[in-house]
């Protein structure tokens, strides 16, 4: 059965699905300046909506003016954090919702705080048409076979009849990828050979260890692959060559979480473009650092507005050679709490860290937990132990370019414990 086909059959099972990809193309032809317009009047209404339905917003904007131009007086609301959706969550749904469509998510806590959220099946619908128009940035098309490696071993459940051939007809096929083992790499190369997918979807960390595999055994890979997209992850330079030398194909990184998918996505150019007919993203400067605060515009039954979603990144100007009219930003190298805090009051990014094992051979898997202001643990997963007279360098870098009174127990360990969400966190701080 061909890809135009099984797309025929999907269509017709999920019209809403379609109906909101149709209307997400159709912005990409829009000017800049009426994507801005009709941002503007998407926040305009959604802030309405949260004050007149979500007792949270009523109180929280009670003494606050909300008729304003967006881009002039957004920043007068305040921000809204993940302890409050953490102790709010039932004053954050509207009262309109009917209590009987609602499902509900959860986070897997990469940021440090896992929560639970309400959502329905719209929006359900139309995070899949997010998807499905960046995955058409690669040339990808409705119907062309998807392979997904997914982390999180929650989001893995036995398959009904029904789910396989709904998945049959997406052409999507998805595989748990939250442990695995030499043996599980090599089972996943063939499964590519044999399905031929079009493209590749998975988290950073485990694509970027099965792009090792197919490098380090001489595997060849079909040629039907088109691109990879990353997602739940942060996107490290190193992963993204093993993956196109592996791969053959370019790495497209998406942004966005649980709460608020289809965030931004990169172009064939290398940017990284905002979906301002889903969002409104801002990036302010609090504690040293540019904080990413996003505002979901489609999200009417639990609004997230003014959400610190605890990532660094920045609003980028310019026009891309892509032709998108939708604006640039640049994704920060880490999430908030993956900064090194010392003594002395200096922040470290985890950038440091990661190419702190340049040049090791033999290491498989690392990470570095800092859980005391000057206590850090590195955990590695290694085919050999590292010498005395390497740990002993690792520490004096440490000492002499952190702080001199950082203190660094090194382990050498059997498995390295993915996050509930299934995410690998390269460098993580545990203290406040």
């Amino acid at each position: 059965m061909t890809y135009r086909l099984k797309n025929w059959v999907y269509r017709h099972t999920h019209r809403e699905r379609f109906n909101f990809l149709d209307r997400l193309l159709a912005t990409q032809s829009m000017r800049p300046e009426q994507l801005r317009l009709q941002q503007q009047q998407n926040l305009s209404a959604l802030i309405t909506h949260a004050v007149t339905h979500s007792p949270y917003y009523l109180d929280k904007y009670r003494d606050v003016p909300t008729l304003f131009s967006p881009d002039e007086g957004i920043n007068r609301l305040p921000l809204l954090r993940k302890d409050d959706v953490i102790k709010r969550r039932e004053s954050l749904l509207a009262d309109n919702v009917d209590p009987r469509t609602l499902r509900i998510g959860h986070t897997g806590g990469s940021t440090g705080q896992p929560l639970a959220f309400y959502y329905d099946r719209h929006k359900m619908e139309l995070m899949r048409a997010g998807m499905c128009r960046s995955y058409m940035w690669s040339g990808w098309h409705p119907g062309q076979k998807i392979l997904n490696f997914w982390g999180a071993k929650q989001d893995i459940r036995p398959a009904g009849f029904s789910r396989r051939l709904d998945n049959f007809f997406a052409a999507e096929k998805t595989i748990g990828a939250y442990e695995y083992a030499e043996s599980d790499l090599a089972d996943w190369v063939r499964q590519i050979q044999r399905y031929r997918p079009v493209l590749l979807q998975g988290y950073a960390s485990i694509l970027a260890e099965l792009a090792r595999y197919v490098l380090d055994q001489g595997l060849r890979l079909p040629n039907t692959l088109m691109g990879v997209y990353s997602t739940a992850e942060m996107l490290h330079d190193w992963q993204r060559v093993l993956m196109e030398s592996a791969f053959a194909c370019k790495v497209f990184n998406q942004y966005g979480s649980r709460e608020i998918p289809n965030i931004a996505c990169e172009c064939r150019h290398g940017n990284q473009h905002v979906f301002t007919d889903m969002v409104y993203l801002e990036s302010i400067h609090e504690d040293g650092t540019d904080k990413l605060v996003v505002t979901s515009l489609t999200n009417r039954t639990m609004p997230f507005i003014r959400y610190d979603i605890g990532d660094l990144g920045t609003l980028k100007a310019g026009d891309c050679p892509c032709g998108s009219p939708f604006p640039m930003m640049d994704i920060g190298v880490c999430r908030s709490n993956d900064l090194i805090k010392t003594r002395s009051g200096k922040t470290i990014y985890p950038s440091y860290f990661i190419h702190l094992l340049d040049g090791l051979e033999g290491i498989k898997q690392y990470q570095f937990v800092q859980t005391a202001i000057d206590r850090m643990t590195l955990n590695i997963l290694a085919t050999r132990q590292l010498t005395t007279a390497e740990q002993t360098g690792i520490r004096a870098r440490i000492a002499r370019e952190v702080g001199s009174n950082m203190v660094l127990e090194i382990n050498h360990v059997e498995a390295i414990t993915r996050s509930r969400s299934g995410k690998h966190r390269f460098v993580i701080r545990e203290i406040l």
